[in-house]
This record gives structure tokens, sequence and C-alpha cells, in this order.
């Protein structure tokens, strides 16, 4: 079962990462999100972060999809995230290696391929407080 410090452990060790002040975690490469906390809307209520649920990014509507239908009981999305590359994680309902692959996907979607190197150079990032079977 992951949360929100394995989310932080895992997104800091990728390379050229930000954390964003947020009320959750909110981390991005190169200037763009790739991972952050799930700010849930209800109508007529207030936004309540959520820390316990991840907005990951994707790529493209055909993988959004395909992990939507695919396990239903750990993605799933809301219409404001229609049309957008994005799913929402259930952190309790994934592994701390499930999560590490999840958020080294969404990094490299979205850095910079002269950024993609850093990563892909054959090491991989060394990630506190995880065993060598996590990583």
């Amino acid at each position: 079962m992951a949360d929100a410090a394995d989310v932080r452990r895992l997104a800091l060790a990728l390379p050229h990462v930000v954390e964003i002040d947020s009320a959750g975690f909110d981390f991005r490469v190169a200037n763009k999100g790739f991972v952050w906390s799930y700010p849930e809307r209800s109508p007529g209520g207030p936004r309540v972060i959520r820390t316990d649920v991840a907005v990951l990014y994707v790529g493209d509507e055909a993988e959004k999809q395909a992990l939507l239908l695919g396990e239903p009981e750990v993605f799933f999305t809301t219409p404001a995230y229609d049309g957008l590359p994005l799913v929402m994680l259930r952190l309790a309902r994934v592994d701390v290696a499930r999560l590490r692959e999840l958020v080294t996907d969404a990094w490299h979607m979205r850095a910079p391929d002269t950024l993609v190197g850093d990563l892909d150079d054959g090491v991989r990032p060394s990630v506190p407080g995880l065993s060598g079977a996590e990583r």
C-alpha cells in the first residue's frame, strides 16, 4: 500500500523534479506537472485536496482508457478531466513498486528529450527508504 510520502520520495528521486508548494503534493519537470494531489470538487462545496489520491499524467486518451477499464478499482476519472490525459490513482490500491513505475512513466512523458537521458543512462535513481526489491 502506497501513500503520499511514497509519492514524494519517488518523485523527488527523479532528475530535475521540482516540488511546488501546495496543500498536498505537486511535482513538475521542466515546469510541467506529472503527479499531484487530487483536488476533489463537490457541487456547492469547497475544493478538498486529497493526498490519498494522485493525479497522474498518462500521455494520451488510449492509455487513459486502458487504465480506467483495466483496473477500475485502482484508477478513476471525473468529468472535469474529460479530454485530458490524466487519471486519478487510489494510492492505497497500489504497492510502492507499481507506484514507482507509474510516477516514472508520467515523468518520462512530461520531461523534454534533453532531460530524459539523465534518467535513461542506465542508472536508476536512488530512492531513499526503498529496499532493493522495491527499486
